[in-house]
């Protein structure tokens, strides 16, 4: 069976207030930390290290500060009769097997949510609501409220929703780039369900800008805080905050092959966060820049090869045409090392980098070539190039995604988020018709569409065969 990863909060129980530690030095303690020292008796120093109460950490003021902040959230779905044999991994993890095929069935899910703003902003997993018929909130004082979806980001896997209320007590967004590894992090969510609500668990940041095992393609940005917590079904959405009790990440996502805690948990990281539901409170939906370049994380062996001196950085295989790359000067073979002094050392961190940016914002970014390094300038756009610009690799950009001629139509190579993306083109679709027209070349699909006068009809099937079918305004 194909593994995957289950979408979840984190936790882990801290022990203890009060320990000793007896360290052993070669010479004595540095003044000013005189007092505790023993000898032991072969004559070397030994310091004793008194780790009281107010020493050690204290969760006390970070959990009662942001708990009443933490909702519950109670999801209905309308599961509709399926034909095919795959199930949805999220759609199994809230609501079972049985929630494919059988007819149409009301099956309920939950997660958690952060209040952001006190006039009733709530934030969550997009799998959480992704979907719904209706949302219920139910506070940490216990009344419950109908809540709405202001929007979703699903490369993201954020969503904002909203509940009509005021007043109500919020959490403070943290700087999510200044976290540190080993850092202590609460947990808070509804693990198991409504009967654990508000729980508190604590944890450490295990690693930063990672990714996880993407075994379906759910994400497209993927820069994810790492922590040692143990979690449990039903607080995707909960709250990470550190020991001032402010948010650093949303709690997403674990990685298990047997559905329970097996020592990573995953959150998106607040900085993303805070970027994505103000551009879906101000704009109705995200704002995303792009640089438009292909590539990855350098390895060991691409560092030698292009003398770079550790192998760290993001190195570009491919620079989109006409896109933001192109136009700075950022060529392929490049290893991008900085953005706006920013170290870039993977590409996680890259993508959660350009995902604070907004298309127009400018930035320098440093790369790494023929054995110097130079800054460029780079004006941010939203991804899209002209319709019918054809890439070093071949493809042909169309509505902000890139297609190449298939066996039996055009296949859709890479989605983009452009207007067929927002309309549910997705990677791996073959288009077959266009307003009843039957294509076999990129070229076909831009005809067609220049001569439409209001809207585009694409038909075809899925990367799995299925058929489907969407369409979209001209204007989009």
């Amino acid at each position: 069976m194909k593994k995957g990863f289950l979408i979840v909060l984190a936790s882990v129980l801290l022990s203890g207030l009060t320990a000793y530690a007896i360290v052993k030095t070669a010479a004595p303690a540095p003044a000013g930390e005189q007092q505790g020292v023993t000898y032991s008796s072969d004559g070397q120093a030994v310091r004793t290290v008194n780790l009281s109460l107010s020493d050690y950490p204290d969760f006390t003021y970070a959990a009662e500060t942001a708990v009443n902040a933490v909702v519950y959230v109670k999801v209905t779905i309308q599961a509709r009769q399926q034909q095919q044999q795959y199930i949805d991994p999220f759609f199994r993890f809230f609501f079972g097997d049985e929630g494919y095929g059988g007819g149409n069935r009301e099956r309920q899910g939950s997660g958690s949510g952060v209040i952001i703003r006190p006039d009733g902003y709530i934030v969550t997993n997009n799998h959480v609501v992704s979907g719904a018929t209706k949302i219920e909130v139910t506070l940490n004082n216990n009344k419950t409220y109908e809540a709405t979806v202001i929007g979703t980001d699903p490369a993201t896997d954020v969503a904002l929703i909203k509940i009509d209320e005021t007043g109500l007590q919020t959490v403070q967004f943290a700087d999510s780039d200044k976290l540190r590894l080993g850092e202590w992090v609460l947990a808070i969510g509804s693990p198991l369900g409504e009967e654990l609500r508000s729980t508190i668990t604590a944890g450490i940041v295990s690693a930063k800008g990672r990714s996880m095992p993407n075994y379906d393609g759910e994400f497209k940005i993927e820069s994810f805080i790492q922590t040692d917590a143990a979690v449990n079904p039903g607080n995707s959405g909960g709250a990470l905050v550190n020991k001032e009790g402010e948010l650093v990440g949303i709690n997403t996502a674990i990685v298990s092959t047997t559905g329970s805690y097996t020592g990573y948990s995953f959150a998106v990281p607040s900085n993303i966060v805070k970027k994505i539901v103000s551009d879906l409170i101000d704009f109705g939906s995200v704002k995303r820049a792009m640089l438009g370049i292909t590539g990855g994380t350098l390895t060991e062996d691409l560092a030698k090869k292009l003398k770079v001196s550790t192998p760290e950085g993001v190195y570009v295989s491919e620079v989109v045409k006409g896109g933001a790359a192109d136009k700075a000067g950022i060529k392929s073979e490049d290893v991008i090392l900085a953005i706006d002094g920013t170290r870039i050392a993977s590409m996680p961190e890259l993508q959660a980098k350009v995902n604070s940016y907004h298309p127009g914002d400018r930035a320098t970014v440093r790369v790494f070539r023929g054995g110097n390094t130079q800054d460029l300038s780079v004006e941010f756009t939203d991804g899209t190039v002209a319709n019918g610009t054809v890439g070093s690799d071949g493809t042909v950009s169309f509505y902000g995604a890139q297609l190449r001629a298939a066996r039996d139509g055009v296949e859709i190579v890479s989605a983009g988020n452009g207007a067929l993306a927002r309309a549910g083109g997705q990677d791996g679709f073959i288009i077959r018709f266009v307003n009843d027209q039957k294509v076999s070349k990129p070229q076909d699909v831009i005809d067609i569409a220049k001569r439409s006068r209001r809207s585009i009809f694409i038909e075809g099937v899925d990367a799995s065969g299925r058929p489907g079918y969407f369409g979209f305004g001209k204007e989009d």
